[in-house]
């Protein structure tokens, strides 16, 4: 999943996105409202976890202007106040979770894997396509049987190719949904992993590359 982390606390802000980046997610972090609304305006998120009280915009703004212009970005809400009337106002602005501070990232993670099932049409729990199994919880990939060790990123690339169910995924969507805004886009880094892929998941090849479109899984 691509993810917005929106919180005004450097420290706590970056090992949130760190704990992400693990777990495959290609992460963006922001520490305030304003700049928040700048990069949702020219990324494509699957989820926004957002700090309410953020400064320059508030956080409320921030979760209303989601709900008005992006209707498929699912937002789990941060915040110190733990109160009923807090978290009824935070779902009425337009939240789709909440999590009040201070929080376990176990926690806060199963959130974000729960809401970016409801951000993305429904799919198996497993995928599966010529001989590949891919498990998004247990984050394993076999092949006829046999276990396939990948590196995050091969695993994040891989699942978008399954998730295509053969149509081609152009490179600039890879690099979409699975780097963060940090990647240089005029690198060979798509087609590097895509190399990798192919090599550990063996003979006969499965990934297949469409010239001029992208690539797809046989």
């Amino acid at each position: 999943m691509r993810i917005l982390v929106v919180e005004d606390e450097p420290l706590l802000a970056d090992a949130v996105a760190q704990g992400l980046r693990r777990e495959t997610h290609a992460v963006d972090v922001v520490y305030d409202g304003g700049s928040a609304l700048e990069r949702i305006d020219v990324n494509d998120y699957d989820v926004v976890v957002l700090d309410r009280d953020v400064p320059v915009v508030h956080g409320d703004k921030v979760c209303q202007v989601l709900a008005e212009r992006k209707a498929g970005i699912r937002v789990l809400m941060l915040t110190a106040a733990a109160g009923i009337d807090d978290r009824v106002t935070g779902l009425a602005l337009g939240a789709d979770d909440y999590l009040p501070k201070p929080f376990a990232f176990r926690e806060l993670s199963a959130r974000v894997a729960a809401l970016g099932r409801r951000a993305r049409p429904a799919a198996p729990p497993v995928l599966r396509r010529a001989g590949i199994s891919l498990d998004p919880y247990r984050r394993e990939v076999h092949r006829d049987g046999r276990y396939v060790p990948l590196s995050r990123k091969e695993f994040a690339v891989l699942a978008e190719l399954l998730r295509a169910d053969g149509v081609a995924v152009s490179a600039e969507t890879l690099l979409e949904k699975a780097w963060d805004e940090n990647a240089d886009p005029f690198t060979h880094t798509v087609r590097m992993t895509i190399l990798k892929l192919r090599r550990k998941l063996g003979d006969p090849p499965v990934v297949l590359t469409e010239p001029g479109v992208g690539y797809r899984i046989r």
